[in-house]
């Protein structure tokens, strides 16, 4: 593909789906719009019901340059705001960006150029968590370590190759469309659901360490456990959709807090014997920041074990006590196929 003409590149339909993004959204997309892709390029910024300057910003974005346009998501849901911009948008590739999202250099050319030589439906590469304090920092070192996420590549990265999920994802808008879009009733774990349907229609998702987009972290413990308690609920809702989606790497998390939970209740009411268990997690976790703080301030070494705790038992809470009305369509072992939310008139 790097030898065909410019005028042959494919067009490419950047969509955001944006809330309350009003730290980040203009750097956001100053990085999408510098991007040396030399074809044709549209950004599609979904706005959500914000509460700060989103809005504002984003005006002021489409006043500045033509390519930027914006649609309106009414919901302030993530999927149904990607799904409005993929409506809103023209061209044949869509690549995903988030309000808090930095697309590297060189990102778009890449994709297009794997898409295609790879033959594939997704192509996307690592969420490189990257901090601006110093809880942060804390953060964004447990998202890019295996004793935090587990062997994720697309956290920790490794080698390219097929992948189950890749971050965000550079589409070909005839796979989207044929699928239906995002499931709009995954409120999180919707790019994993939307991989796992590619895959089971056969389509390739390849995943490349070549692309990184850095990824600003939650700013605080409390936005950093809803986060993980939320992507806890929604994981397990996918093992209800798709039955076969089920790995070891995500009961890990239920584990340790079951495990954490009943040592620290069963010691303190039967027998000390049983804190072990939150004892042995605890041990875990400050050996394992030893290893993953180096590099970091004395200040965000002391807050890692915190970050680790607070994404691990958060995540294992949240899968555990997932209600199953997060689910209400599946009974039984059959996945629904979603609705053909892409079929309006673009």
């Amino acid at each position: 593909m790097n030898t065909k003409a410019t005028e042959e590149l494919p067009a490419v339909s950047v969509i955001m789906p944006v809330l309350n993004e009003e730290r980040h959204l203009r750097t956001a997309v100053r990085h999408i719009l510098e991007q040396d892709y030399a074809g044709p390029m549209e950004v599609v910024i979904a706005l959500g019901p914000s509460t700060d300057r989103t809005a504002e910003i984003a005006a002021e974005l489409t006043a500045e340059d033509p390519r930027v346009r914006t649609v309106e998501n009414p919901t302030g849901r993530t999927p149904a705001g990607l799904n409005a911009a993929i409506r809103g948008s023209r061209h044949p590739i869509v690549v995903r960006v988030d309000g808090h999202g930095l697309l590297t250099s060189g990102y778009v050319a890449t994709a297009v150029r794997l898409l295609d030589e790879m033959e594939a439906a997704n192509v996307g590469g690592i969420m490189h968590a990257e901090g601006e304090t110093e809880w942060e920092n804390a953060v964004a070192a447990a998202m890019t370590s295996k004793i935090g996420v587990g062997n994720a590549a697309f956290h920790t990265g490794g080698l390219a190759g097929p992948a189950d999920t890749v971050y965000l994802g550079v589409f070909r808008r005839e796979v989207l469309e044929k699928l239906g879009g995002y499931n709009e009733e995954f409120i999180r774990a919707q790019d994993w659901e939307l991989n796992y349907r590619i895959r089971q229609d056969g389509g390739l998702i390849w995943f490349t360490p070549q692309l990184k987009v850095t990824y600003r972290p939650r700013p605080s413990v409390k936005a950093l456990a809803k986060q993980y308690k939320d992507y806890g609920r929604w994981r397990r809702v996918v093992t209800r959709y798709h039955r076969g989606s089920v790995n070891l790497r995500y009961l890990a998390p239920p584990a340790a807090f079951l495990g954490v939970t009943l040592g620290l209740v069963l010691g303190a009411a039967v027998h000390p014997v049983f804190l072990a268990a939150p004892g042995a997690y605890l041990l875990g976790i400050l050996g394992g920041s030893v290893v993953e703080g180096r590099g970091l301030s004395a200040k965000a070494k002391a807050m890692l074990p915190v970050a680790l705790a607070t994404m691990h038992l958060s995540w294992g809470f949240g899968f555990l006590a997932s209600p199953r009305s997060l689910a209400r369509k599946v009974i039984g072992s059959t996945a629904p196929t979603p609705s053909n939310v892409l079929s309006e008139a673009r």
